[in-house]
């Protein structure tokens, strides 16, 4: 049975505990597809983001393995959390699809219910199937504009994006997604795409997918509350999905009395672990899977993780931003550096520039901190 306990976690706690389960405390020696599965996917709507993600995470990691497991079908680009794009496991594509298909009807249908009035989704995902049965990719506007002569007043955008995020489970092809590779957005059934029927809801109306998806994310994220969970995929119904779950696990609270629910042996380091400097891509897990990211990223720079700024860990926290510019790998620290910090910041910056130009490159510049 579950383990109450008035045990209260200090935000530091958290943020070890955090960059424990999300391999940023030490690189992994895990094959790069069980570090995916591991981190429940990584979110890919800029492609190449997920091989930023990975380097930092996994010791020697070597891009061509990702766009090799993309290429083999062992992982793949799919709408999923919060109706982003997001790199999974074929595995975890085929058992989460159905468990997010109503949360991606009602965003996109939230977006789009002006033009799609009086559109029945039923008959336009069975004629978008219709056309995708051939086996031939097709872009959004493509696969839309096929079925405009029968749907013409909501528009293609409407109509590819209600499509290709929400009413069809969708990958995106290659070279989309590889390694240093531009390509448009071709997508295909998933189904098709990885040979597999996605798994479909319990008919007894049971939640094994929510339960499992719980779990999943407390191993990758955890300490966390039922919000925050909630918060990273965008699903509603997980009280009652936690509630098949919770003699499985442990609770804690947070410095603002929050509940926070646990695996019992999942690790908790001590808060006075060292954490070493990390570069973060857009929009990464460690900082967007909680609704209270306070654990990570201050208050005031909150805003930074939904901008598509890439982020510094200095200590375990978000204390500055980079960009690449001309092959140089430039930090913007949001905070003063000691010169240790400082060091280690153009260290990990000149290890990244290698690791992105493949060699070709060493240079980091840190700016000053701001007054």
């Amino acid at each position: 049975m579950s383990v109450p306990t008035t045990t209260r976690l200090s935000t530091r706690a958290l943020n070890r505990a955090t960059l424990a389960r999300q391999l940023l405390l030490d690189r992994a020696e895990v094959p790069v597809h069980e570090a995916v599965a591991h981190l429940c996917g990584l979110q890919a709507q800029e492609p190449q983001e997920p091989f930023i993600g990975l380097w930092s995470r996994l010791h020697a990691f070597d891009p061509h393995t990702l766009s090799d497991l993309l290429v083999r079908r062992s992982v793949v680009r799919t709408h999923l959390m919060r109706r982003t794009v997001h790199l999974v496991t074929a595995e975890d594509a085929l058992a989460w699809r159905a468990r997010h298909d109503a949360m991606l009807r009602q965003r996109v249908l939230g977006n789009y219910r002006r033009e799609l009035e009086g559109v029945d989704l039923e008959e336009l995902a069975a004629a978008g199937a219709a056309v995708l049965a051939d086996g031939e990719p097709r872009s959004m506007t493509g696969l839309a504009r096929e079925l405009g002569h029968r749907w013409p007043e909501p528009g293609p955008r409407a109509l590819g994006e209600m499509l290709v995020a929400a009413l069809l489970p969708m990958a995106q092809l290659p070279p989309r997604g590889l390694w240093r590779t531009k390509g448009g957005v071709r997508n295909a059934l998933l189904s098709s795409w990885l040979g597999r029927e996605i798994e479909p809801l319990a008919p007894d109306g049971t939640d094994p997918a929510g339960a499992a998806l719980a779990l999943r994310y407390l191993a990758a994220f955890g300490p966390a509350a039922v919000a925050d969970l909630r918060a990273w995929c965008g699903l509603a119904g997980f009280p009652a999905a936690v509630a098949e779950i919770r003699e499985r696990l442990i609770s804690f609270r947070d410095e603002r009395g929050r509940e926070l629910l646990d695996l019992p042996d999942a690790p908790r380091p001590d808060p006075d672990t060292p954490a070493p400097v990390r570069f973060l891509p857009a929009f990464d897990n460690a900082v967007l899977g909680y609704q209270d990211r306070g654990r990570i990223i201050d208050e005031a720079h909150r805003g930074l993780s939904v901008a598509g700024e890439r982020l510094v860990l200095v200590d375990g926290r978000v204390a500055a931003t980079w960009t690449v510019e001309d092959g140089t790998v430039l930090v913007a620290p949001l905070r003063r550096f000691s010169r240790a910090d400082r060091g280690a910041v153009a260290e990990q910056g000149r290890e990244l520039a290698t690791f992105l130009s493949e060699g070709a490159c060493q240079r980091v510049r840190v700016a000053a901190a701001p007054r």
